[in-house]
């Protein structure tokens, strides 16, 4: 009988049986540990050694023993059976959503104050998980969305995007906080005005971007014009940088702000006592509805929403 590829595709059940045959030499307690009457056992037995095309074993007076294509087969079939059971392994861990990749993304705040907390949540029960988060404007957040290269994000809604090809969990809005070096002139006084600090040197994001455009509308509702030392910058990185070097002011949103001036980062900063308290437009939970989130995905969703309070 010729051997070929289909013929010599085993069931794992028959794997099992000759490596216990093997493992006690007698098809009796092969038999039991398999879980199998003898004559099932052995029926099984032949059906493998008629597939195979050869005898597996030898019967000697101490038991059974392996033939030389026994001895070959059994290597394999452990081999086999040990990539099965890591492939049940790997899929139980999917399908929990305890493995697998999940890429989100979020402006600064949220990536602060609920991403971090969230992604340390699952991180706990799976370790191997690969998470990926970019921190973006809500434009290329949205982009990224639409293109379907994101599982979710936290970001604003805006315009150019039809919203109904998202799902929406309403979140919350952002207050902005101003925050300067700890030697700064103004670090500890009790109540500061934005006209006092309209003559400072600031460091915002470009135009557009909602905590520059509710700095600059608060000093516009006080008749104040925009403060002309003005440097621009998307890096949160460069922003403090500079602050640390200058006693210039830069709004940013309070979870940023108490992460810079509290333990364990404590990097030098002070928050501003701003008389007028200022907040910017909120933010949202999105999918892309077409795009069901995977397991692993949808964990981190719930996280985000339980940091959140939602």
């Amino acid at each position: 009988m010729q051997n070929t590829p289909s013929r010599l595709m085993l069931k794992p059940a028959q794997l099992r049986l000759v490596l216990a045959i093997a493992d006690h030499g007698q098809l009796q307690l092969a038999a039991e540990t398999c879980a199998m009457t003898q004559p099932a056992a052995s029926r099984m037995l032949a059906e493998v050694e008629r597939r195979i095309g050869a005898p597996l074993f030898t019967r000697t007076p101490k038991g059974m023993e392996p033939t030389e294509i026994g001895a070959t087969m059994l290597r394999r079939a452990a081999i086999a059976l040990r990539e099965l059971e890591s492939m049940g392994s790997d899929i139980e861990a999917l399908r929990h959503g305890h493995a697998g990749r999940a890429r989100v993304g979020a402006v600064t705040g949220p990536a602060v104050g609920y991403l971090v907390p969230a992604i340390r949540e699952i991180k706990q029960t799976a370790p191997a998980s690969e998470i990926s988060v970019e921190v973006l404007p809500s434009r290329d957040l949205m982009a990224h969305l639409a293109a379907g290269e994101m599982d979710f994000a936290l970001a604003r809604i805006l315009p150019e995007f039809d919203s109904h090809e998202f799902d929406i969990t309403p979140m919350r809005d952002e207050k902005v906080t101003f925050i300067v070096r700890a030697s700064h002139p103004l670090s500890r006084a009790q109540v500061v005005t934005l006209t006092e600090l309209s003559d400072y040197e600031w460091i915002m994001q470009g135009r557009g971007a909602p905590i520059r455009e509710a700095t600059l509308e608060a000093f516009a509702a006080l008749g104040l014009s925009e403060p002309r030392n003005l440097v621009d910058s998307p890096s949160l990185l460069f922003t403090i940088a500079y602050l640390a070097q200058s006693d210039a002011v830069a709004p940013m949103s309070e979870e940023v702000a108490q992460l810079l001036i509290r333990q364990p980062v404590a990097a030098g900063f002070a928050v501003l006592a701003v008389q007028r308290e200022l907040r910017v437009s909120p933010y949202y939970l999105l999918s892309l509805r077409r795009r069901p989130l995977s397991p692993l995905a949808q964990r981190l969703r719930a996280a985000v929403l339980r940091q959140a309070g939602v």
